[in-house]
């Protein structure tokens, strides 16, 4: 009877699958149910309310406890709701399959937006959801074309070209270093740097990286063309899980010519003058030239990292000693012969 006397409880209620609120009063869960199914058109039996925010779900012992202008979802037989998460999986699956009516309302409100914080926002939304991820030809997507020379005729082709002209200037970069080395080594290293680009063009200069087509192991993406950042060198993950599609749009692929293949031990600064110091200090022993080649060319040695990730300080991490020089094997020791009695 006590609650006959207090005053009325305000709540903004909605339905499951409808982002428009109504207010409602009432003195107990039952009344404001039934105002809320009336108002939705909704059968009272087997409906429920809950809140918003977590999924609870609102009884007589904890109406009165709940504060007021409080978000309830009416529920009705069946249905479920889980909370933020429930409208956070909505909106995430609008963006999977994109309708005309989405893209032509973000437009609209963004040619309408004043504030830099919401138009950034609808900016990223545009963004998103223009992608046209599954388009693979030039004929398909002409756009994400726009700038590029005519002999790419499709996405993969382009990316995939586009990581062998990074592996090319790694190369490049052997070579150059050739100078450096002394006259006695220099033809020596000349022919291992000669080895590791013959072993470079067998493998398509490992293009195959950026090149979604390409098998699993030989990828860096998914089958869709996602690239995940593998986080700077001295961690495991990338902390801020950025990802990109460079298959998706024009401006997508544009971005994605930032990210970094970063060598976890230093190409520049280590790895090369390490393999010139080999060659230079062999005194009659055989360079593992196919060690330094994985850590110049290789995912042993290389992460994609967005450009925020890419620490540019000094690594500190140097070539395994033990595996710088092939193994070297011991001859036999012969037996005595043994003499006759």
């Amino acid at each position: 009877m006590l609650a006959v006397f207090r005053k009325p409880k305000t709540f903004k209620l909605r339905a499951v699958h409808s982002q428009e609120k109504f207010g409602v009063a009432g003195r107990s869960c039952q009344e404001v149910l039934q105002k809320g199914c009336l108002h939705l058109q909704l059968p009272v039996a087997g409906s429920r309310l809950c809140l918003y925010e977590d999924g609870t779900e609102l009884t007589g012992d904890y109406f009165w406890s709940v504060p007021d202008n409080s978000e309830l979802v009416v529920l009705t037989s069946g249905q479920t709701w889980q909370g933020y998460v429930s409208d956070l999986g909505r909106f995430l699956s609008a963006f999977h399959k994109p309708h005309a009516g989405l893209i032509q309302a973000a437009r609209q409100l963004l040619s309408d937006e004043q504030a830099p914080l919401r138009q950034k926002l609808l900016a990223d939304l545009l963004h998103t959801v223009s992608e046209n991820i599954a388009a693979e030809t030039r004929d398909e997507d002409p756009p994400w074309f726009e700038g590029l020379e005519s002999r790419f005729q499709s996405k993969s082709g382009y990316l995939r070209y586009s990581c062998e002209s990074r592996i090319r200037s790694y190369l490049r970069e052997v070579h150059s270093y050739a100078s450096l080395v002394s006259m006695e080594a220099r033809d020596e290293y000349s022919r291992v740097a000669d080895l590791m680009c013959r072993k470079l063009r067998a493998s398509r200069y490992n293009g195959s990286y950026f090149d979604r087509g390409a098998k699993a192991g030989g990828r860096l993406c998914t089958p869709e063309g996602w690239f995940c950042c593998q986080g700077p060198f001295d961690v495991d993950t990338c902390a801020s899980k950025h990802s990109i599609n460079p298959y998706g749009n024009r401006e997508s692929r544009v971005l994605f010519s930032t990210w970094n293949l970063d060598h976890i031990i230093e190409k520049k600064r280590t790895v090369v003058p390490a393999l010139a110091e080999a060659i230079t200090e062999r005194d009659g022993r055989e360079v593992a030239w196919e060690y330094f080649y994985g850590l110049l060319f290789t995912l042993e040695n290389l992460k994609l990292v967005h450009i925020a990730c890419h620490k540019k300080t000094t690594h500190k991490l140097g070539c395994d000693p033990r595996r710088i020089y092939q193994p070297q094997t011991k001859p036999k020791r012969r037996r005595p012969a043994r003499k006759c009695r």
